[in-house]
């Protein structure tokens, strides 16, 4: 599940790049749907879960910033010099957040578990 969720970013992404609009945005659904069951089936490994989720909300931001680039209100200002692009920051930072708080937090105070499988 693990490649193939890497064939779909990598089309969504390919499609993004060509611009490809249908087949960019018809690629977030797949990518996003096996990153969140990957994250899912991780639940019970921190290590795992964490960056399992720090990569579904990069998918979710690079998504919409994609969504947003082929919609045509990327480079719209929402405050001084934020523009609608700049939201995907949002998720960018919670995913930078999540990984923090495992490394920083979570990990420190349990050495003895196993990262991963």
């Amino acid at each position: 599940m693990e490649n193939l969720h890497i064939v779909f970013w990598l089309f969504k992404d390919i499609a993004w790049c060509l611009g490809f609009k249908i087949l960019g945005i018809t690629m977030i659904v797949p990518t996003l749907t096996i990153a969140l069951v990957i994250s899912w089936r991780t639940r019970n490994m921190m290590s795992e879960l964490c960056h399992n989720i720090a990569i579904a909300v990069w998918i979710r931001a690079n998504s919409y910033w994609m969504v947003s680039e082929f919609l045509g209100f990327a480079d719209r200002i929402v405050w001084r010099d934020y523009t609608f692009k700049h939201l995907a920051l949002i998720p960018f930072g919670i995913g930078v957040l999540i990984l923090a708080f495992y490394y920083l937090i979570w990990r420190p105070g349990h050495k003895e578990e196993n990262e991963t499988m």
